[in-house]
């Protein structure tokens, strides 16, 4: 059977830039940033006290019964996956569950769970931990309850490969389109590590940025001369993949197609990345979308803003896209959105598509005076508005080596593929 085309129908975002595909969208456009100071009370006992935390009130979506059940990352999960699945039109229709699946990915799971856990346990000195605490805190809670939620009984699985976490959910659930094992996916993921635990893990890592002395919201810099770090984000994405015929039979509206899926491991180093590694996995996304570089009409980056990635990543591409990358725009949603984790690669993978769809380019902010080792088109001046920019590529790299590209059309570009309508 010949590879099947994978439509996406429908997304979902919960964001620190915004908690719909509107609002999110807008601040991207506008070069909005979503970081700022901590203020939560257990903020006074970190050394670093900025991140990009989302505006969410759990018990404005969920009954006090089911919020004392699900950890803030099944929470944004299932408000990303309502907003894809209300987008796609799916409701309205029958007979499509049972060829459905649900591919997420997280890389800390239910950490408020987890953090909430051990303080009352070593801490507090607590008898007895909440009765649904291992069901809130495992990393498979979340695909889980978004499965449940719909009815859906094709294969539902967790993806936990650090940063590019559910890029590579993506394109697994693409992979299962293509080969005709399914036809719809909701497929995506969710982060919520903003807790003291695990931002002290981070900070003893030494990799987050150091805050801006002018301007806290401006302490994420990829690709700039004084970046100093990445800036932990909160929230999730959710898209609904979807067999292109299956998707043309019900009248979906088409947002972008999902085309090409490079999947590779540095196998070098745990937070070193290489150049090697990451150009084989823009390849073999190319690959597989039977493109050549040439086709790419924007990047969105893995971006970070620490030394080591920003670099790598440029010389990435250059050696993959040889003159063209002299061309092609670049950017990263991460100096808006900070990172976020093992969602960043849907929430990424979603500003793309609505770059594509609608002829915006997000920029990347706080980029003054670019390091001369990272010597790409950054769109360093604001969103740009192009024309025919029907083809891009979203990058997602990961502390352990395993590097996910995805690449993906606008709705104009594959409604003009030869032989569709």
């Amino acid at each position: 059977m010949a590879a099947r085309r994978v439509a996406v129908t429908g997304l979902g975002v919960v964001s620190p830039l915004g908690n719909d595909e509107a609002g999110f969208f807008e601040s991207l456009q506008a070069g909005r940033s979503g970081v700022r100071r901590l203020d939560a009370p257990f903020s006074q006992r970190l050394s670093i006290r900025i991140g990009a935390p989302v505006g969410f009130d759990g018990a404005a979506h969920f009954p006090p019964p089911r919020l004392r059940m699900l950890d803030r990352v099944s929470q944004f999960a299932l408000v990303a996956a309502q907003q894809a699945v209300e987008a796609a039109g799916l409701l309205r229709f029958e007979g499509w569950r049972e060829r459905a699946g649900v591919f997420l990915g997280t890389g800390m799971g239910g950490a408020q769970t987890t953090d909430d856990g051990y303080r009352a346990l070593y801490a507090d000195g607590a008898a007895r931990l909440p009765p649904f605490s291992v069901l809130m805190a495992m990393n498979h809670a979340a695909a889980a309850w978004i499965g449940i939620e719909y009815g859906l009984q094709g294969p539902n699985l967790t993806y936990s490969t650090a940063c590019s976490s559910s890029a590579v959910a993506i394109g697994e659930a693409w992979r299962r389109i293509r080969a005709g094992e399914t036809d719809l996916m909701l497929a995506g993921g969710s982060e919520a590590p903003l807790n003291l635990g695990t931002l002290k893990a981070w900070e003893a890592l030494k990799t987050l940025a150091s805050e801006d002395p002018e301007d806290p919201s401006a302490s994420c810099k990829p690709f700039a001369l004084d970046r100093s770090g990445m800036v932990l984000g909160e929230g999730a994405a959710v898209l609904v993949l979807e067999e292109w015929e299956h998707a043309q039979r019900r009248g979906a509206r088409i947002r972008g197609e999902l085309i090409g899926y490079g999947l590779c491991t540095d196998a070098t180093h745990m937070t070193h990345p290489t150049v090697l590694g990451q150009a084989r996995a823009m390849a073999l996304a190319l690959e597989s979308a039977a493109l050549d570089a040439s086709a790419i009409g924007y990047i969105n980056a893995h971006g970070t803003g620490t030394a080591a990635n920003d670099v790598t990543e440029s010389q990435a591409i250059r050696q993959v896209f040889a003159a063209h990358a002299d061309r092609v725009p670049v950017s990263s949603t991460k100096s808006m959105h900070g990172h976020l984790l093992g969602a960043a690669g849907a929430v990424e993978l979603a500003a793309t598509l609505l770059a594509l769809e609608r002829g915006t380019l997000p920029p990347t902010i706080n980029l003054r005076i670019a390091d001369p080792a990272c010597d790409l088109d950054y769109i360093s001046e604001g969103a740009r508005k192009v024309s025919g920019a029907g083809v891009a590529m979203s990058n997602a790299f990961a502390f352990g080596g395993t590097n996910a590209v995805l690449v993906c059309r606008s709705p104009d570009a594959a409604r003009a593929v030869q032989g569709v309508d």
